[in-house]
């Protein structure tokens, strides 16, 4: 064999060998689980449930201080304190001019709360059992919790309202239980994208065009960028989840949070990621003590093709057409204009 012919055996083994090894490890890769627990292969997951706060109580047999945490966060309170007045507020003390009060509209306004059986003003949150553990973790995009039924998901084919022959169909709770996982985008928006009654109604900047977005609509979440989810920035800890409430943070009292600093800096902010300087002009950078950044950098909402509300008029609520029924009128996209 000549050397040529020595030389080209030697490069066509090298080569082989090289493709032999990169496909073993894309076979490693594709095989490595990233999860350290398969909730499927966990008796107390095995089911039948029959309602949700038998999962939960399954859920507890290992994550056992995980709904005393949440009972503390203002996710369950649904109560905030104003720390310059000591005014309550948050969802359980306002009249939210989207969604009117919680009082006397527990029923409807509970579908998105992360516990189960809030009947009314009278209903006691003191029960471990009481936590949605699902509603946070599902995996599946299975998980519902219909309007009217106090936050509980239905489990058999129920017809609501009774009498309509509307039937809203039951869901696997097992099922569900045992594919459970990180928060992400759409379990977050489950109720964050649907406040106020529909898909981008109360929140311009919040809708479902954020579960796959471009880069154009959000180069934090943009599924071929960062592919963030929402607690990338908003991380939890304790189950306590960061971040503005009522008074939307501009910029950092302290000095810009550091990811992995104890402190309690707020790491849901541009500057924790960003620092105080983000900009290669010091003009430009003084901006910050007066502007916010989003100001310049998110100029406009309802970006995703998913129209908001802009305003609710109350003073019209209530009319009935000529036969004294509800009634409702739509614009030529389709939206509701009006709705008795």
């Amino acid at each position: 064999m000549t050397s040529h012919h020595l030389l080209k055996a030697f490069f066509v083994t090298v080569l082989l060998a090289t493709a032999a090894a990169q496909a073993a490890t894309e076979t490693s890769a594709a095989k490595l689980v990233k999860s350290t627990a398969d909730h499927s292969k966990f008796p107390a997951l095995a089911g039948p449930f029959d309602s949700g706060p038998a999962v939960t109580k399954a859920c507890l047999t290992c994550h056992t201080e995980a709904s005393k945490q949440i009972h503390q966060t203002q996710h369950w309170k649904w109560e905030y304190k104003n720390p310059q007045t000591g005014q309550l507020l948050g969802k359980k003390h306002i009249v939210n001019n989207f969604c009117t009060s919680v009082k006397s509209n527990e029923g409807g306004c509970s579908s998105c709360h992360i516990g189960y059986g809030w009947k009314d003003v009278q209903t006691e949150f003191n029960e471990e059992e009481n936590v949605d553990c699902l509603v946070c973790h599902d995996s599946t995009g299975k998980f519902k919790k219909p309007s009217g039924f106090a936050g509980n998901p239905v489990v058999k084919d129920t017809e609501f309202p009774p009498g309509s022959g509307k039937i809203i169909h039951g869901i696997n709770l097992a099922e569900i239980a045992q594919k459970v996982g990180p928060t992400k985008r759409t379990t977050c928006g489950a109720c964050h994208f649907n406040g106020g009654g529909g898909d981008g109604v109360k929140h311009g900047d919040l809708d479902s065009s954020l579960e796959a977005p471009d880069k154009a609509l959000d180069v934090h979440m943009a599924v071929e960028g960062n592919n963030f989810s929402c607690a990338t920035c908003h991380q939890t800890d304790g189950h306590l989840v960061p971040g503005s409430r009522y008074a939307p943070t501009a910029k950092d009292k302290a000095p810009a949070h550091l990811r992995g600093k104890a402190d309690t800096s707020n790491p849901a902010t541009c500057q924790s990621c960003h620092g105080q300087t983000p900009h290669p002009v010091a003009r430009l950078n003084e901006h910050t003590a007066k502007i916010a950044c989003q100001t310049c950098h998110i100029p406009a909402f309802a970006r995703g093709g998913q129209p908001t509300k802009m305003w609710w008029d109350w003073s019209t609520a209530g009319k009935m057409d000529a036969n004294g029924k509800p009634f409702s009128v739509r614009n030529e996209d389709g939206y509701d204009t009006y709705a008795s």
